[in-house]
């Protein structure tokens, strides 16, 4: 391990890999990069409990290695015409519906988390399945010429539907399905596990598109009763923030689908509320409300976003895909 040098600049350049940090071996530092931790800016960003667990050593070996990473790293500041700068490679990808795409700003942002939340029957999954087929046309044509992970959590996957949408694009059915990688969570545990692992996937099948359908469900049904709601957010707080992570990572976008309840509070209005509550509501960049009408219409309605307006817009559910 380097030795820390008096108070000059030298002691925050000494700690260029995980295993020189204190209480971390080579094995322990194996378990960390498996989970993500590459560097030491990442030990120093991360929380005390959350290393220990990961790496399977103390707690307090585990806040000594964050102390050490957080003097060895310089942080600073950047301008925001850098920040503007960064954000010109930001793309979308079309919903193959011109109206939700205008209520998206052009579509589904890379670098950011879109949610759809609504009652069963309303579309939500269908808007994932037409990203999963539309992500993989050239970026003239709405796409971002790449691939997408589909994180299923509710049985709801259907190759059958992604072949109607990929021959009403134009596009090859068969090369579609293959460049859709699939998995099915069984819990909220294999669910985040899914999301740690998804990350080699990501580098080495240009993974343009992440959807998990739904975020919540698994978590709703694993952790019932008010005792166990800390428990859940806190779990459904990191999941998130992974997600938000790789999409800044790999300059990808994150579309979830997301249940609902009816509020008893509410007595009067539309009582619908999203799962998740206030970690949900923070992480998502865009927050869309959508529910059935008549016949295939849907209202998808803006509630949040940090840069557009709210509005509504109506689309169609065909057997085609989405349209206005």
């Amino acid at each position: 391990m380097a030795e820390k040098k008096d108070k000059g600049d030298e002691k925050f350049k000494n700690y260029e890999d995980l295993e020189d940090l204190p209480g971390i071996g080579p094995a322990t530092s194996e378990r960390l990069k498996m989970a993500g931790y590459k560097d030491v800016a990442s030990i120093a960003a991360a929380t005390p409990h959350e290393l220990a667990e990961v790496g399977d050593f103390g707690v307090e070996a585990a806040k000594k290695a964050i102390e050490i990473a957080k003097s060895s790293i310089e942080v600073g500041f950047e301008t925001a015409d850098i920040v503007m700068e960064r954000r010109k490679s930001i793309g979308k990808i079309g919903t193959s519906s011109t109206e939700l795409d205008e209520l998206l700003g052009g579509g589904v942002e890379t670098q950011a988390i879109t949610e759809f939340f609504g009652k069963f029957s309303s579309g939500k999954s269908q808007v994932g399945f037409q990203l999963a087929v539309n992500v993989q046309k050239p970026v003239e044509d709405g796409g971002l010429g790449g691939n997408a992970i589909f994180i299923d959590t509710e049985s709801t996957f259907r190759p059958e539907r992604i072949v109607q949408l990929a021959e009403a694009q134009g596009l090859d059915p068969q090369q579609v399905l293959k460049n859709i990688f699939i998995q099915r969570a069984e819990n909220s545990d294999h669910q985040m596990l899914l999301l740690e692992k998804a990350e080699k996937l990501i580098q080495e099948n240009n993974i343009r598109l992440l959807v998990v359908d739904s975020v919540t469900s698994h978590f709703r049904a694993d952790y019932i009763g008010r005792g166990a709601l800390g428990d859940r957010q806190q779990k459904l707080n990191k999941h998130i923030h992974l997600l938000q992570k790789l999409a800044d990572k790999y300059n990808m976008a994150i579309y979830i689908t997301n249940q609902v309840m009816d509020n008893p509070a509410i007595m009067f209005g539309d009582p619908t509320t999203p799962i998740g509550g206030h970690v949900l509501a923070h992480a998502a960049t865009y927050r869309v409300y959508v529910r059935k009408s008549k016949d295939e219409k849907r209202i998808a309605r803006l509630v949040d976003s940090p840069n557009l307006p709210d509005g509504e817009r109506v689309f169609k559910v065909t057997s085609t895909g989405l349209k206005d």
